[in-house]
C-alpha cells in the first residue's frame, strides 16, 4: 500500500477532484489509486482529508463505494442551495456550513456552501468553484500537522473557526454602509437613500439565515450525539459557537438600527412636508389677504369712497403689502414661520 503513496503537494485547481491526503505516522502524503482509501481508513493511525471541487460522477461512486455514505448524505452534500445543517449517523457526521464573502465592487454578498463529511479519521469536503478558507487551511496542515490534534477535530476547528473569522470583516462593511445611510438621511437627505434601507435589510435578513443555522449546528457538534471528537474540539467548537452568537446579534442590531433608520427617514421626509404645506398655506392667507382687498376695490358700485380719488391705486397696493407684512409679523411671533 505504501507504494501507492506519495509526499503530496498543493494539486492543479483545474482538476475535479482536488486533492487527497493522507497522514501516517506524523507524515502527510498524497493518495494516487483511489480505491485503496476503504483500506487505509481501517488503520486508526491514519487520517485521510478529500477535497472535491465541482464532484462529477466518479466522484460520486468514490463516496458510495469506499467511504460508504448514506445516499441523502450524497444527495445533499451535491446538490446546490441547500440550507446550513448538520446530520448525524453512526459513525460520522454530515454538515452543511456557509462561508460568506463581500464583492465591494458590486456592493453585494457572495456565499458558498461546504459540504462536509465527519468521522473520527477522515474529512471529505466538497464543494463548487475555489474556497480560500480551504487552501489555507490544506497548506497549513502540510507544512505544520502538529498543531493539528489528532483525528478530525482539529482541522474541523480551523475551518470553521477560518469560515466564521471571515464573516466579522463582512459584518463590517454592512455596518459601514448603514453609517453612509445615517449620514444621508440626517447630513445630506436623498429621497431614493429608502432604496439602500430596503436593500441591506434584504442582505442582513440573508446573513441570518445563514449564520442561524449555523449556530444550531455548532450547538449540535457541542452536545456529542455522536462521539468522534476528543473533549478539548468539544471547547474549541464552543469558542466558534460564541462567535456564532456575537454575529448574530450584532446582526439584530444592525437590522433594529435600519428601522430606525427608516423611521428616522419618514419622520425626516414628514417634516419637509410638514414645511412645504406650512410656506404654502402661509403663502396663501397672504394672497388671499390681498385678493380680499382687490375683491373690494373691484366691485362695480357708483358711489365708491375712492373710486375717483387720484391715489387710490397706490392706496390699494399699500394696503395689499401692509397686510402681507402684518401677517408676516404675527406668523413670525408665533413662531409658526
Amino acid at each position: 500500500m505504501t507504494d501507492r503513496i506519495e509526499r503530496a503537494a498543493l494539486p492543479d485547481r483545474s482538476q475535479p477532484r482536488r486533492i487527497m491526503l493522507c497522514r501516517r505516522y506524523g507524515q502527510i502524503n498524497l493518495i494516487n489509486d483511489f480505491k485503496t482509501i476503504s483500506d487505509v481508513l481501517m488503520d486508526p493511525d491514519v487520517f485521510i482529508w478529500v477535497d472535491m471541487q465541482n464532484p462529477e460522477e466518479e466522484d460520486i461512486q468514490l463516496l458510495r463505494e469506499e467511504f460508504r455514505f448514506h445516499p441523502l448524505a450524497i444527495e445533499d452534500a451535491t446538490r446546490h442551495h441547500e440550507r446550513p445543517k448538520l446530520d448525524a449517523y453512526d459513525h460520522y457526521y454530515f454538515l452543511v456550513f456557509y462561508a460568506i464573502g463581500y464583492d465591494s465592487e458590486n456592493t453585494r454578498l457572495v456565499t458558498q456552501a461546504l459540504n462536509l463529511f465527519v468521522g473520527a479519521n477522515y474529512i471529505v469536503s466538497i464543494h463548487a468553484g475555489t474556497m480560500a478558507v480551504l487552501d489555507q487551511t490544506l497548506a497549513r496542515w502540510q507544512r505544520n500537522e502538529q498543531q493539528f490534534n489528532h483525528g478530525s477535530g482539529g482541522i474541523l476547528y480551523e475551518l470553521l473557526d477560518a469560515i466564521v473569522d471571515d464573516y466579522f470583516p463582512v459584518i463590517d462593511e454592512l455596518a459601514e454602509r448603514i453609517e453612509t445611510i445615517e449620514e444621508q438621511i440626517f447630513a445630506r437627505f436623498r429621497e431614493d437613500v429608502v432604496r439602500d434601507i430596503f436593500a441591506l435589510k434584504r442582505e442582513l435578513l440573508h446573513v441570518r439565515r445563514i449564520v442561524a443555522p449555523q449556530r444550531d449546528v455548532l450547538n449540535v457538534l457541542i452536545r456529542r450525539d455522536v462521539p468522534i471528537f476528543e473533549h478539548t474540539t468539544v471547547i474549541y467548537l464552543q469558542d466558534i459557537y460564541d462567535h456564532i452568537v456575537r454575529i448574530t446579534d450584532s446582526i439584530d442590531t444592525y437590522r433594529e438600527l435600519l428601522s430606525s433608520a427608516l423611521d428616522a427617514f419618514l419622520s425626516v421626509q414628514s417634516n419637509q412636508l410638514n414645511q412645504i404645506v406650512k410656506v404654502l398655506t402661509i403663502t396663501s392667507i397672504i394672497l388671499m389677504s390681498a385678493a380680499l382687498i382687490a375683491g373690494i376695490y373691484g366691485m362695480n358700485f357708483a358711489h365708491m369712497p375712492e373710486l375717483q380719488w387720484r391715489f387710490g391705486y397706490l392706496w390699494a397696493l399699500a394696503l395689499m403689502i401692509a397686510t402681507g407684512v402684518g401677517f408676516l409679523i404675527f406668523f413670525r411671533s408665533r413662531k409658526w414661520l
